[in-house]
């Protein structure tokens, strides 16, 4: 595309036209790297994605006349993006992604051709839908580690200001740390290992058994019980009768046929999402453990009295922060608020405990 005919370029334009050259080539490079990651249908997506962006940049360079002899360098968030895209899963860079594409500055640019704005809008739709898939294959286990590693935090932490406001000794609030540590870790593991036990023995009840199948031969093919088996799995009345006679029709001709084939993949699928007992006990005693952990750190090293609450309170809030931010990028949403709704939940939680140690503070024991 050519430049406007009512319109002639400016210093400021071609200097406008450089910065998208290099945005688009660095946004190319983003989408290059995610593909060369995977395969499928993935892959082809992504891959026409950097394809698209290559055409962007081809329009800037049609327009500037060719390649500059300098260029400005793409601005911080796409260069992380590339970093981020070459090293890590894709879920992070799609999307922070997402909210790159959300805000497009063709809509107002006069040299952007029509297409261009159009691609920019679909980009967002199509990269929001990537993330999308990313965030529902890692919303359980994500779920799982936030929630274990943020109540480990915030447990701990008002356990030993609480604790330490009272005015007991430095050691009397570590050994209080290690066994809220502890007793957390293990609760939430013993928890989690009896709520999936549960589940897959309750799985387990559901599964039907072939003996109806195995009876089907001698079955009446007009007047039969085997219609009462699917409709008392939730099946109405007519396909029921409809299902049970091929069935009996198929096992007289001698075809082996069983019903319990597909219920027992699916329910051999279902034990497979809810997973392992021990693994899932495992993973939550690792995951608040590990939360739990950074409150105690300042009284590990000796540190002692306000010195020590205020290192556990600046480390734990680092933590808080991280996990909020983190918690934001994968829902989409902005990281910085996220990161301080996380920090002001864990330090209410904990300055209410503080608070109380002050008030029933019983002095040095």
């Amino acid at each position: 595309m050519s430049a406007p005919a009512s319109a002639q370029p400016t210093e400021a334009d071609r200097r406008r036209w450089t910065r998208y050259l290099v945005e688009e080539r660095a946004e190319g490079l983003v989408y290059q790297k995610l593909a060369d990651r995977k395969t499928g249908e993935e892959q082809e997506i992504l891959q026409s994605l950097a394809d698209a962006e290559r055409r962007h940049e081809q329009h800037w360079l049609e327009l500037l006349g060719g390649e500059p002899s300098r260029l400005p360098r793409a601005g911080v968030r796409t260069r992380l993006l590339a970093w981020m895209a070459g090293r890590f899963g894709s879920i992070f860079v799609l999307a922070l992604a997402q909210n790159a594409e959300a805000r497009s500055p063709y809509d107002t640019e006069t040299y952007a051709t029509p297409a261009m704005r159009a691609d920019e809008k679909i980009h967002y739709e199509v990269v929001r839908g990537l993330a999308a898939r990313g965030r529902r294959r890692l919303s359980g286990s994500f779920r799982a580690a936030v929630f274990g590693a943020n109540d480990g935090l915030v447990s701990n932490l008002a356990l030993v200001l609480g604790i330490g406001a009272t005015g007991v000794s430095s050691s009397f609030v570590l050994f209080s740390g290690i066994a809220g540590l502890l007793a957390g870790a293990l609760s939430m593991g013993a928890g989690e290992f009896v709520s999936v036990r549960s589940q897959r023995e309750l799985l387990a009840s559901t599964e039907a058994n072939e003996d109806a199948a195995q009876s089907a031969g001698d079955l009446d093919i007009d007047e039969n019980e085997l219609a009462l088996v699917y409709r008392a799995r939730g099946m109405d009345q007519g396909e029921a009768l409809a299902r049970s006679r091929r069935i009996i029709a198929a096992a007289q001709e001698g075809v082996r046929r069983t019903t319990t084939g597909p219920i027992r993949a699916h329910l051999g699928a279902d034990h497979e999402i809810v997973g392992s007992d021990w693994t899932a006990a495992l993973s939550s005693f690792a995951l608040f453990a590990s939360g739990a952990i950074i409150p105690v750190l300042p009284w590990i090293f000796g540190l002692q009295g306000l010195t020590a609450i205020l290192v556990a309170l600046l480390l734990v809030g680092v933590a808080l922060l991280a996990t909020g931010a983190m918690v934001g990028i994968l829902s989409g949403g902005p990281p910085l608020r996220r990161a301080l709704r996380q920090l002001a939940i864990g330090f209410g939680a904990a300055a209410i405990t503080y608070v109380l140690g002050l008030v029933f503070g019983v002095g040095a024991v």
